[in-house]
């Protein structure tokens, strides 16, 4: 084993080899003077110089200027959420289902509507006039896409709300141990006749699979209801997500539901 530095730890290295040491000649190697360049004058031209040059279609990719992708970006768009507009609808026991991205000259009004439930509002925080709904729902629209809200539509009627988002791209990766394409879901019920019957389970299941038939490289689905909220809870395991954690976020806390890929046809 090779001697050890007393200071520093690191392997000692040992005296030089004889031609190293000394000038050939015999003289004593003599010390340059303070501020002495002393590099000398080597030719340009030597035979252990690397010639590097790098590609031109690399350094075209070196100068060309990075633009971050923005809203309304195809490309932005289909690697967020994999093109949520055309995933189209899903069979259920209940019925036809569709996620309807929300437009809000159309859609504000039942939105707000729903969020003015006393039973939703204790834990969405969205009672008031239309406008505090409006810039809710702005914020993901204006977005990159990372977030998009939606209508649930049952055979054709709106009864539902939901934000399917990337979990991982969310300050709530920060909360857990996320992986890349986690993505997320937030569910209101809005009709008072579809609460409490089991249907909010079928629609979860039914969402849940289908983001994961519809993102390939989605390994998860998650989501983080209110703890307090016992029936979302109980909702969310009826529906194949399991309790993974239990979470403190700024706002509430929460438990984080998962469903895997790998388990969903086993639970």
């Amino acid at each position: 084993m090779p001697s050890t530095d007393s200071n520093t730890g690191l392997p000692s290295i040992g005296p030089a080899p004889d031609d190293l040491r000394a000038d050939p000649s015999g003289a004593e190697p003599r010390q340059p003077a303070s501020g002495e360049d002393v590099r000398g004058d080597a030719p340009a031209d030597t035979d252990d110089t690397l010639d590097l040059t790098l590609p031109q279609d690399v350094l075209d990719l070196l100068e060309e200027p990075v633009t971050a992708p923005g809203p309304g970006d195809p490309a932005t768009d289909a690697d967020l959420l994999d093109d949520l507009p055309d995933w189209g609808p899903v069979r259920t026991p209940r019925g036809v289902f569709q996620l309807v991205p929300v437009v809000l000259s159309r859609d504000l009004p039942i939105v707000a509507r729903w969020m003015n439930d006393p039973a939703v509002a204790e834990y969405w925080q969205l009672a008031g006039p239309e406008r505090i709904t409006e810039t809710h729902l702005r914020a993901q629209l204006d977005g990159d896409g990372r977030s998009r809200p939606c209508l649930g539509v049952l055979d054709g009627t709106p009864m539902s709300y939901w934000e399917i988002y990337r979990a991982d791209l969310d300050p709530l990766a920060r909360q857990y141990p996320a992986r890349p394409h986690d993505t997320g879901i937030h569910l209101l019920i809005g009709r008072i006749a579809d609460r409490g019957d089991g249907l909010g389970s079928v629609l979860l299941r039914a969402v849940a699979d289908h983001v994961l038939d519809r993102r390939p490289a989605c390994t998860r689905v998650v989501a983080e209801p209110d703890l307090r909220n016992t029936p979302s809870v109980a909702a969310f395991l009826a529906a194949g997500f399991r309790f993974a954690a239990e979470l403190r976020l700024p706002d509430k806390s929460a438990a984080l539901m998962i469903r895997d890929r790998t388990l969903r046809h086993l639970l």
